[in-house]
């Protein structure tokens, strides 16, 4: 019989390791692929190769904070790393991804910008010649596609200042016939569509709350083939199932968390798998748990 052949393969040195490695590993952070994930990717990297026209296309990812927004922008900057053309010896950046500034100024916006870049501002600068800077550099590294991060932010400002940075965005797009990916909550959402020149160029890809279907199924069946417990756990088991999702109320990195807590513990308590009980266990500060839901769950099980 194989050793741990509830694992992945590729996971079974792992589980061999000692309790504080295998903690380690546990705590570090990872990209765990699931399908709307997949068709955000998708969606990216057809932006990333359409060709420049007039009103390039866009891409919205939105969801409720903790749904892996930012963990899905990351996977795609990674996957499309900087590269060095060996001719000229200059650095060529497909993807540029930023953070929208806490509060929507255009000079601050293109501040962030120039600093993804690596073309930091210094000192005080009108907004024409940040605006400008920002374009000549978007154009210097070969930048094909412009990720911003947060977009939600905008709604910090005014009803006219929210006006005048969709416009920004708009300018952005156009002058430099770019495909935009923006990422932020639903509400974002709505405030994009509020422009007429953004709501037609935008598709969307949402990030849903997790329900008991197939699609958790697989997304709790990927975590147990490389959670480097000893023994399998029982994590398609129904009231398992429905306490993590009662305990996490659907939101991705609170399944995450929960799972990693469960995982500590079957290692320290030396029981190797997660079960029902395993929730017994839980400390009351657990973070990024609905604990009010979960001591009902507790009184229940």
């Amino acid at each position: 019989m194989i050793a741990f052949e509830h694992l992945d393969p590729n996971h079974h040195a792992l589980a061999a390791l000692p309790d504080s490695d295998r903690i380690q590993w546990i705590r570090a952070e990872r990209w765990i692929s699931h399908p709307a994930a997949e068709l955000a990717l998708e969606a990216m990297g057809d932006l990333l190769t359409y060709p420049q026209r007039n009103r390039m296309p866009c891409l919205l990812v939105h969801g409720r904070t903790g749904m892996g927004k930012t963990m899905i922008l990351k996977k795609f900057f990674r996957d499309h790393p900087r590269k060095v053309d060996p001719q000229l010896g200059l650095g060529q950046n497909p993807v540029v991804m930023m953070q929208l500034p806490p509060e929507p100024i255009e000079v601050s916006f293109y501040e962030e910008l120039l600093g993804a870049v690596g073309v930091p501002l210094t000192g005080e600068i009108s907004r024409v010649r940040a605006r400008r800077m920002a374009r000549d550099a978007l154009k210097i590294i070969g930048a094909r596609i412009l990720i911003i991060d947060e977009i939600h932010a905008l709604l910090v400002g005014g009803e006219r200042q929210q006006r005048v940075f969709l416009n920004v965005i708009r300018l952005l797009a156009n002058d430099l016939e770019m495909p935009l990916v923006c990422a932020g909550t639903p509400e974002a959402r709505r405030a994009l569509l509020t422009d007429n020149g953004l709501a037609d160029r935008f598709e969307s890809v949402e990030l849903p709350r997790w329900t008991n279907n197939i699609g958790f199924r697989r997304l709790l069946a990927s975590f147990g083939s490389i959670l480097p417990l000893r023994q399998p756990s029982e994590l398609d088991q129904e009231r398992v199932r429905a306490t993590i999702l009662t305990l996490s109320e659907g939101i991705t990195v609170r399944i995450v968390r929960l799972l990693e807590h469960l995982a500590i513990d079957a290692i320290r308590r030396g029981v190797e798998r997660i079960t029902l009980e395993s929730f017994d266990f839980l400390p009351t500060r657990a973070p990024l748990l609905s604990m009010e839901n979960r001591r009902r769950i507790e009184a229940s099980i």
